[in-house]
């Protein structure tokens, strides 16, 4: 059950991968340069209460300090490779190994 809920959540953060690179090649094209729109830009347009909510929360539950080495980097990364970075580990632990004992054992 839990690993269904992984590649689930994998499969949803692929399709917010795709659909930022989507966004992302439609304005290279109409700008006719490479555009790639940071995740922080993205996440102001769509929610900018969350952002500054979320920013809130971990600068006072965790430190400032991780707000500014780790997340603040991540958030200027572009939002297409963050997602598709995020969706690739949790197929990666939501991934089902083949056992390899039984295919060619004699009958």
């Amino acid at each position: 059950m839990l690993r269904f809920l992984f590649r689930l959540a994998a499969m949803v953060a692929l399709s917010v991968a795709v659909i930022m690179a989507v966004l992302d090649a439609t304005r290279s094209v109409a700008a006719s340069a490479l555009v790639m729109t940071p995740l922080n830009s993205s996440w102001l347009a769509v929610s900018p209460d969350t952002r500054a909510a979320f920013e809130t929360f971990v600068r006072a539950k965790a430190s400032p300090i991780i707000w500014d080495a780790g997340i603040a980097w991540v958030l200027a990364q572009p939002g297409f490779a963050v997602f598709a970075v995020l969706a690739f580990l949790l197929h990666a632990i939501g991934y089902r190994r083949r056992r390899r004992g039984g295919e060619f054992a004699p009958g």
